[in-house]
């Protein structure tokens, strides 16, 4: 079935939600609480199939503002009062519920409002009982993209922030310099986190994909980008560099690709 939901345990009470092998999200449950980490497109009712998997009260956190990450949220109105997300992606998150109109006959079909936003900063933390969820701020794919840490369980969740093909070529995506220097300020993580689950993800991937594509981002901040390739997606051309992952380690999937725009790139090697 098109855009069907698969849904995986992929440790005891953490849930991996793969929404038609386009976007994916989480649910991770506590002794008291349940968080909900992303809801994708709003393909599937997503919180009919999280009250199958649980019934405790639900919290719900959107990594970044994009629509393959929120629009799900219609789905839960009458669960929670609210959705977090960083206040820097707010307005873009918002902007996306209007312009979009799919969404609004989508709520109206099903009978369904959208939970107002409220806002989630770094250094907060979500307690679910037996188990925290720790909130990063990691700006580069958008201004206020989230990381959460799952401290007793060593995972990091990283929406979009850190993945196997890192999208920088978006309006709004920082400057490269800033996006290095956004990754050192936070690489302190690699210590607390075995594995990361990303907003793409089908698997876990080795907490070391953190530090390479850092090093991805320092080559292209260095000008290694003679072996770079055109990336060609739904608004144009754009270019991609690939970058270099652990042998010995475990990874989900092979091809690692950071997709740029030559403007991003420092003045002095553009």
């Amino acid at each position: 079935m098109e855009h069907e939901l698969f849904i995986k345990e992929v440790r005891r009470g953490i849930y991996l939600l793969d929404e038609g092998h386009e976007a994916t999200g989480y649910l991770v449950i506590g002794e008291n609480k349940a968080c909900v980490i992303d809801t994708m497109n709003g393909w599937n009712d997503l919180c009919s199939a999280v009250r199958k998997l649980t019934d405790k009260p639900l919290v719900l956190v959107n990594t970044h503002g994009h629509p393959d990450h929120i629009l799900g949220n219609v789905y839960f109105d009458k669960e929670v009062d609210h959705a977090l997300i960083s206040p820097r992606d707010r307005a873009m998150a918002e902007s996306f519920f209007e312009s979009i109109p799919e969404v609004k006959e989508m709520c109206r079909k099903c009978g369904h409002g959208i939970p107002p936003f409220a806002d989630i900063r770094e250094g907060d933390i979500i307690d679910l009982g037996g188990r925290t969820l720790e909130v990063f701020e990691l700006a580069g794919h958008t201004d206020g993209e989230l990381l959460l840490l799952l401290r007793e369980d060593r995972i990091l969740f990283t929406g979009d922030g850190i993945n196997h093909h890192l999208w920088l070529q978006l309006d709004g995506c920082l400057p490269m310099k800033e996006v290095l220097a956004e990754f050192d300020r936070l690489m302190f993580l690699e210590d607390r986190a075995d594995v990361i689950l990303h907003g793409h993800a089908r698997d876990l991937d080795d907490i070391s994909l953190m530090r390479c594509l850092r090093n991805g981002i320092a080559e292209l901040c260095e000008g290694k980008t003679e072996n770079d390739k055109p990336y060609h997606w739904f608004e144009g051309t754009d270019l991609q560099h690939s970058f270099s992952c652990f042998a010995d380690k475990h990874y989900q999937q092979a091809d690692h690709v950071i997709c740029y725009r030559k403007e991003n790139l420092p003045t002095d090697i553009r």
